[in-house]
């Protein structure tokens, strides 16, 4: 707890007011700091394009990739360019973790499951992701199956190998507290392992939703006729780099918003947890 919390929790109207004020400035900086090095690495590529140190027509600078973003937005290409990504994500999220919580549950709980089918799942791991996509498309055409299917690859593995792990990291004492009082082997999995190997399974999350956003990459390189991968195509084609960095800063800025929406889910179903805390975090 800050110091700002424990004044809140203790003292009177006036000075809980302000330890209340202090408390708002303490969770509006810490998303805030965050953006102090990429507004630093923004202002110093504009100035260096300004004075000629940096090739503006190789890395055009930040104020030309807003204009670009404008034009789009104005158009309405952006709005579909970002949904059509999204939805292809989220669809690959969604079947990938149900396939990796499954399996991993089940290889994380039975030996012989573990035994017969944890050799394969980890050579498949070591397929390049590219690798997929051929076969994907024979399968499955280039419509929107396959791109999905890509996906769902890139979320499957990280998230079935953290909670495996988790779940055989999990205290043989409590799986035997559960078996003592007759529930059964879904109950155990359910009420006992995957509550205890949750933050393992909460960081295979985030990883697989990191890849997620990696492999719509690939997958849109498959004949997608919209999409932020679609856009980075369509600037190398057309040779108009501006296009191709706002897809990068795209990609990277909706990324991360999912990725932090997912982390605080994270960190409210994790608050009984005691965690270290590293110096200076309140």
């Amino acid at each position: 707890m800050s110091q700002a919390e424990l004044l809140l929790s203790e003292s009177g109207p006036g000075p809980r007011r302000a330890a209340g004020f202090a408390l708002l400035g303490e969770r509006l900086w810490r998303p805030a700091s965050a953006l102090l090095l990429p507004l630093a690495g923004a202002i110093g590529w504009e100035a260096g394009a300004e004075q000629g140190l940096i090739d503006a027509h190789l890395l055009p600078p930040p104020s030309q990739l807003l204009a670009t973003f404008a034009a789009l937005l104005a158009k309405g290409e952006a709005v579909q360019h970002i949904a059509a990504t999204g939805q292809r994500v989220a669809l690959g999220f969604f079947f990938g973790m149900a396939a990796g919580t499954v399996l991993g549950a089940t290889t994380g709980y039975f030996d012989l499951a573990r035994r017969l089918l944890d050799p394969s799942v980890q050579a498949l791991r070591s397929v390049p992701p590219l690798a997929w996509v051929p076969l994907f498309i024979l399968w499955f055409g280039i419509f929107e199956t396959s791109k999905v299917m890509l996906i769902a690859v890139g979320v499957f593995f990280p998230v079935y190998l953290n909670l495996a792990g988790a779940m055989h990291g999990v205290d043989r004492k409590l799986v035997e507290v559960g078996r003592v009082h007759g529930l059964s082997h879904a109950r155990i999995i359910r009420r006992v392992l995957l509550p205890a190997a949750l933050p393992g399974y909460l960081i295979g999350l985030r990883s697989g939703l990191g890849l997620g956003w990696m492999f719509v990459v690939a997958a849109e390189f498959m004949g997608a006729s919209e999409g932020l991968g679609f856009l980075l195509v369509d600037g190398q084609m057309m040779g108009r780099p501006t296009t191709i960095l706002v897809a990068i800063v795209l990609f990277a800025v909706i990324g991360k918003s999912t990725d932090f929406a997912v982390a605080i889910v994270s960190a409210r179903l994790l608050r009984w947890q005691d965690a270290f805390k590293p110096s200076g975090s309140a």
